[in-house]
């Protein structure tokens, strides 16, 4: 079946509703690193339009003075990344001390205040206080973007959407390596866990909640 067509049958069965957002929403940017936008990495991939997206959105969130929390994976001399580098090999090429892994894009321009977690694995909830940092700020809604679609944008939606948060996907501010997965679990996600909607709309959301996060 096509996507549509899914769609049709899951609707008929009471999947894909609109799951809404709340009024404090806070920015989540999974792993943008330099090396995830670099083909010289394994896990990296090069032209990626989603940065120039992202780049405009967090725009809209830091004047509507709300929080933005950035993540990225690296390992420490002495790790392994375990079960999730034993799968994904390519993962151990980033290391602590590899400025590529650990440094933000810098089309985004990360701010000295904005929290950069750097995680082990693929949600960016697992083994981070980013849960704890977001029910500080009275935060309801997370708005994901970064990469990859199929893999941590994916973790960390479904860990989001299971602390309870509202979960929010910028259509345009995701991306994979290859088409193929991202669109399946784009819509996968859009139909289980988040709303998956146009950036724009995502834009006006940010604006209309100013300082909703602070």
């Amino acid at each position: 079946m096509s996507f549509d067509e899914v769609g049709e049958f899951y609707a008929q069965r009471g999947i894909g509703a609109t799951g809404g957002v709340g009024t404090r929403p806070a920015v989540l940017v999974v792993d943008v690193s330099r090396a995830f936008t670099s083909s010289a990495y394994g896990v990296g991939a090069d032209d990626v339009p989603a940065v120039p997206h992202i780049a405009g959105l967090l725009g809209h969130a830091r004047d509507a003075g709300l929080p933005v929390v950035f993540t990225t994976i690296a390992y420490a001399p002495g790790e392994d990344g375990a079960s999730f580098a034993a799968k994904v090999p390519a993962l151990r090429e980033l290391r602590t001390d590899d400025p590529a892994a650990v440094e933000i894009h810098p089309e985004l321009a990360r701010r000295p205040d904005e929290l950069v977690l750097v995680k082990k694995f693929p949600s960016a909830f697992f083994g981070t206080h980013l849960t704890s940092y977001l029910v500080q700020r009275g935060v309801d809604t997370v708005v994901v973007t970064g990469c990859s679609t199929s893999g941590c944008i994916r973790a960390s939606v479904i860990d989001a959407v299971s602390y309870g948060f509202r979960v929010v996907v910028p259509e345009e501010c995701v991306f994979d390596r290859a088409e193929e997965p991202h669109r399946a679990n784009l819509f996968d996600i859009g139909s289980k866990y988040a709303d998956v909607v146009p950036q724009d709309e995502v834009e006006k959301y940010l604006a209309s909640n100013a300082d909703g996060g602070r």
